[in-house]
C-alpha cells in the first residue's frame, strides 16, 4: 500500500500492514498515537521523532521502533517511509520504549517488497512467509544509541532544549549549574538520575545526533565540526566513531534507490473498509486506495 493513511486500514484482520509514504520536504506528523505496534523505516531522508520522553533521530536506512499506545510527532526532512504496523500479540518481544534500530540488507530488501502486498494478503503462500521472515529479523536488530532523552524537571529540561537547538560541545556544566542555582556535583547528579547518562555523556551524545541532519542534507564535516565546537574535524570523527562505531561519511544520504518493479498483475483488486485498492502496474505507485461510491 501507498501513501494510506493507517486508521482507514487498521481493522483488517491481518497481524502486519506495510505502508509506504513520501513526505514533502520539513513535513511535521502532529503529536499521535497508534494501537499497533510501529516500525518505521526512513528509506530517504531523516527523520526527528520525540515524545514525553525525549527524542530519537533516524538517518538514512535505519528504522525506529515505535511501541503501539506511544503518543509522539515526527518531523520528516526529505523522507519516504516504509512502515510496519504489527499488531501486539505478535511481537510480544517488542521494546517499551521507542528505539532506532540498525537495519541490515535483508530486511531493507523486505520492507521495500511489503508494501507491494495486496493489503489482505493470502494468509498462506509467499506473502504470509514474506511477513513471517520480517518479523524474525526485527526481533535481532542492533540498537542505536540516538535517543535524547529529557528530564522531567521543567527548569533542567528547558536548559536542555535550549542546548539542543544550538549544541556546543565545550558547554560548561558551570553554566547549568549556576542557571539552576545548585553545585556542580548536584547537577551531575540530577542529570544522571534524569536522563541515565552523565552531563558530558549526554552532551557529546547531543552533539552527535545533532550532526546528522546535516550530514544528510551534504554539510562537510570541516564545518559542522566548527559548528558544533570541536577543535578539529578530527576530534569531531573521533567522537562520531566512539559513539557510532562508524566515521561521519557512513551516514550521508546514499542509500540504494527505493523503487522497484511491481510483482501483481495489472488490474488486480483487494477491498478493505471503506476503500478499494487497486494494483496498477503501470504507474509506481503501486496499491491505489480509491473511496467506494
Amino acid at each position: 500500500m501507498r501513501n494510506v493513511r493507517v486508521d482507514e486500514v487498521d481493522a483488517l484482520d491481518r497481524a502486519v500492514l506495510a505502508i509506504g509514504t513520501d513526505y514533502p520536504p520539513g513535513h511535521l506528523l502532529p503529536y499521535h498515537e497508534h494501537r499497533r505496534a510501529q516500525v518505521l523505516y526512513a528509506a530517504t531522508g531523516v527523520m526527528e521523532l520525540a515524545t514525553a520522553q525525549g527524542t530519537w533521530t533516524v538517518p538514512t536506512d535505519r528504522a525506529v521502533l515505535i511501541p503501539a499506545g506511544t503518543r509522539h510527532q515526527v518531523t520528516m526532512l526529505k523522507v519516504s517511509t516504509r512502515s510496519l504496523y504489527i499488531e501486539p500479540a505478535a511481537v510480544p518481544w517488542f521494546p517499551g520504549h521507542c528505539r532506532v534500530v540498525e537495519v541490515s540488507a535483508l530486511l531493507r530488501e523486505l520492507l521495500l517488497a511489503a508494501v507491494d502486498m495486496a493489503p489482505r494478503y493470502p494468509e498462506h503462500g509467499r506473502n504470509a512467509a514474506l511477513v513471517d521472515l520480517l518479523l524474525h529479523e526485527l526481533a535481532h536488530l542492533a540498537p542505536l544509541p540516538l535517543d535524547i532523552p529529557l528530564p522531567a524537571d521543567p527548569r533542567l529540561r528547558r536548559l536542555c532544549e535550549t542546548f539542543l537547538r544550538s549544541p556546543d560541545i565545550h558547554d560548561p556544566p558551570a553554566r547549568w549549574a549556576a542557571a539552576l542555582s545548585v553545585s556542580e556535583r548536584t547537577l551531575g547528579r540530577r542529570f544522571r538520575s534524569a536522563t541515565g547518562l552523565s552531563f558530558a555523556q549526554w552532551r557529546r551524545r547531543a552533539c552527535i545526533v545533532h550532526s546528522l541532519r546535516h550530514l544528510a542534507a551534504g554539510v562537510p564535516v570541516t564545518r559542522i565540526a566548527v559548528e558544533l565546537g570541536y577543535d578539529s574535524p578530527a576530534a569531531f570523527t573521533t567522537a562520531f566513531r566512539a559513539l557510532l562505531g562508524r566515521p561521519p561519511s557512513a551516514y550521508r544520504s546514499e542509500a540504494p534507490p527505493v523503487s522497484r518493479e511491481p510483482r501483481q498483475q495489472e488490474g488486480r483488486w483487494s477491498s478493505c473498509g471503506k476503500r478499494d485498492f487497486h494494483w496498477s502496474g503501470s504507474t509506481p505507485s503501486g496499491w491505489v486506495a480509491q473511496r467506494r461510491s
